[in-house]
């Protein structure tokens, strides 16, 4: 079978990739990086990919989207991964997937339209602190709400934590994962409790919002607390969609991870290429040939592991649970590796705060753990093919 992106999801890319080269470029990452003290969202970028329809990749075209898939939107991912580009993309993307996946028709009449457009920053909260990328990694408690409006409206009062969250500081709509107890939500199935995802005000009484400081300034974290806060629960949403949630989380942050392994590679080559030493290019000698042909192996793995995995979701595949778990493995081992060779590939030059490297490797290190690191994948790989043996 061959495999590959269509012309038209190629251009898009290449769309991608041209403005941020033309108008968002690394000078321009680097005035958010070191501003530590700004909110991370430069206006003039989240206009132009509202504008640009970045987001409305995965959003139906009956609510003003483009109606793809995530192989179309994990190519927005990697682009936007390779310009180490700030802003609440990703966050905005899954909530409006949450609302798409599990929302009722009023509610994605209202919402979706508005992320498509670039109105609305959404995020999501989807773990505690600290806790793994699974049902038994949400820390927030639902409880139904006994007073008006009546049990089964799916008004719902959340107690509990959740963190990392990405841009919570800015977002007007935060996705939140809760196990759910009481009448007053769907039914679950299986041993443990439902998850349920819920909409919720971060400005709203009893949701407190607490700025984290990150490595990583190409994004902005917080912790969210929750007491009693109110919330609105999206009726469709079960453990079996939360689940889905994560896996696509997964795969865009494995593309986003195979942009900023790709990118990486391509300017240590070109460093080494014009590099003299001896009166030879460095890139000549072998050892560093070897091992950066090793990384342009690995790089193209990690890209066509995404791209399958990302497919293999769109069409509900029978392997897309083994797909998911490879992408995001290779795609952060992948990275964490080319970034860390990047530095070294670039002399003394790479290890000093002025040069553009150290972009890459913060946001590949934060990126490693995001939707499960490696060793979590690697887990769920030995279970689905060894352990059924």
């Amino acid at each position: 079978m061959f495999f590959a992106l269509t012309d038209e999801q190629r251009a898009l890319g290449e769309t991608v990739r041209d403005f941020l080269n033309d108008r968002f470029d690394l000078s321009a990452v680097r005035a958010v990086f070191e501003n530590v003290d700004g909110d991370g969202h430069p206006p003039e970028l989240w206009k132009a990919v509202g504008e640009q329809g970045w987001l409305a990749v995965c959003i139906p075209e009956s609510a003003d989207g483009l109606g793809l898939g995530i192989l179309d939107a994990q190519v927005v991912a990697r682009a936007l991964g390779a310009g180490v580009t700030p802003g609440p993309w990703l966050p905005t993307v899954l909530a409006g997937e949450a609302v798409r996946l599990a929302g009722s028709d009023a509610q994605r009449a209202e919402l979706l339209p508005r992320i498509a457009e670039g109105e609305l920053v959404a995020t999501v909260a989807l773990r505690g602190a600290g806790k793994p990328y699974e049902a038994g990694g949400v820390a927030v408690v639902a409880s139904p709400v006994s007073e008006e409006p009546p049990p089964g409206s799916g008004a719902a009062r959340l107690t509990g934590a959740a963190s990392p969250v990405e841009y919570l500081g800015i977002a007007e709509l935060v996705v939140v994962a809760a196990t759910e107890t009481g009448p007053a939500t769907a039914a679950g199935s299986g041993s443990g409790p439902e998850v349920g995802l819920y909409l919720v005000d971060p400005a709203a009484p009893g949701v407190t919002v607490t700025a984290l400081r990150s490595y990583d300034g190409t994004t902005r974290l917080a912790a969210l607390d929750l007491d009693g806060a109110a919330a609105t629960r999206l009726p469709g949403s079960s453990t079996a969609v939360y689940e889905d949630l994560l896996r696509r989380g997964a795969v865009l942050t494995a593309a986003d991870l195979a942009g900023i392994a790709r990118e990486a590679l391509t300017r240590t080559v070109r460093y080494d290429q014009e590099r003299i030493q001896f009166g030879r290019a460095v890139g000549s000698f072998q050892a560093l040939k070897h091992q950066l042909a090793d990384l342009h192996v690995a790089v193209t793995m990690a890209e066509h592991a995404v791209m399958y995995a990302a497919y293999a979701i769109d069409a509900d595949l029978d392997d897309l649970l083994l797909a998911v778990a490879v992408a995001k493995a290779k795609a952060s081992q992948t990275a964490r590796d080319v970034t860390g060779t990047m530095i070294q590939y670039h002399g003394g030059i790479g290890y000093t705060w002025e040069h553009d490297a150290h972009f890459f490797y913060k946001r590949a290190r934060r990126l490693y753990g995001a939707f499960g690191d490696p060793p979590a994948h690697l887990e769920r790989i030995a279970a689905l093919t060894v352990d059924t043996v």
